[in-house]
């Protein structure tokens, strides 16, 4: 059994994420980063599931990965150590601007010039999505909060929760996304595929064009991530849904107990208090992803056999069929 220091090790690797204590900096940083995110979006082909649009984790933030303008390359990151936004050319050249408080206008403004400084020219869509209120970018000075310390463990958060999606990804031989960032949602997630296509989305996402939501969800899927917090709950949590939804997903038995059903959200959700505090983070949540995966897949009579894996072992190349 873990002692006292192990425990106390392992709540901070998982670091406390109290919603409360920085809902006006999160709101904030969600804008900005869609901002950032839909100059990626404009620039990069579609690909499947918007999967073309996303951000990455790094050891120091959130990435865009390369993006293409007129055969230069340039990336953009979010550093939540230094806490600055760094725009870099594959020429060397690069410009940056500090992480701190200031509003969604300032911040917009400031990284379209910063851009033109580098002779990338950008339009794109100004007003969020997926968000109640949408006060186009350049008039935006409601939000306009950072806390460097609570953005900090926003993105410790995020490393773990994406080192473990990651190995959970490894049980899986059918389709499934990378571990991703989706900034209109402001989520962590990865999604595995039954192979078969879907009914058509209803749509009906808050400012997200129905068109996106549809292609999105072309095909079944289970999709689990994490999400910190607003809308649906106020506090951060992981969370695991179907779509189609089948009738019997809800009613399924999942692990840990904490797990609970929330019918408004359609999605099992795990509070990450409950990972963050218990003895083995990692084997709690990858209970939690594993048995709503099977509850998603059972309920939805997937092909299971055919689908899935034991999960990757390091340095162990999988097992063939032979």
């Amino acid at each position: 059994m873990p002692d006292g220091r192990t425990m106390k090790k392992k709540q901070s690797t998982w670091p406390a994420l109290p919603y409360g204590d920085w809902q006006d900096t999160c709101a904030t940083l969600h804008r900005w980063t869609q901002i950032v995110g839909k100059i990626r979006l404009a620039r990069t082909p579609w690909h499947i599931h918007s999967w073309h649009a996303t951000f990455y984790l790094t050891v120091r933030g959130l990435s865009t990965s390369p993006i293409s303008y007129d055969g230069r390359l340039f990336q953009i990151d979010f550093d939540f150590i230094d806490h600055k936004l760094l725009i870099q050319m594959d020429s060397g050249s690069s410009r940056e601007q500090p992480l701190r408080a200031q509003s969604v206008a300032d911040f917009y403004a400031t990284v379209l010039s910063l851009l033109a400084e580098l002779n990338l020219h950008m339009t794109i869509h100004g007003s969020p999505n997926e968000v109640p209120d949408q006060i186009p970018f350049e008039r935006d000075t409601t939000h306009a909060a950072y806390d460097p310390e609570a953005a900090h463990r926003f993105w410790r958060a995020l490393l773990q929760a994406d080192r473990v999606l990651k190995h959970f990804r490894t049980g899986f031989l059918g389709k499934s996304s990378p571990v991703h960032f989706f900034w209109g949602s402001f989520d962590l997630a990865v999604t595995r595929f039954s192979g078969r296509p879907a009914p058509r989305h209803p749509g009906g996402v808050p400012n997200l064009p129905d068109r996106v939501t549809r292609e999105a969800y072309s095909h079944e899927v289970s999709s689990a991530g994490f999400w910190p917090g607003g809308g649906p709950t106020d506090y951060a949590a992981f969370y695991s849904y179907a779509y189609p939804t089948p009738d019997t997903f809800p009613s399924r038995p999942v692990q840990p107990g904490e797990a609970i059903y929330r019918k408004e959200a359609g999605e099992f959700l795990l509070p990450y208090e409950v990972v963050r505090t218990a003895r083995d983070p990692d084997q709690v949540l990858l209970d939690f992803l594993q048995t709503t995966y099977e509850a998603a897949a059972d309920a939805g009579e997937w092909n299971r056999k055919s689908l899935e894996c034991p999960l990757g072992v390091e340095g162990e190349p999988r097992r063939a069929n032979e």
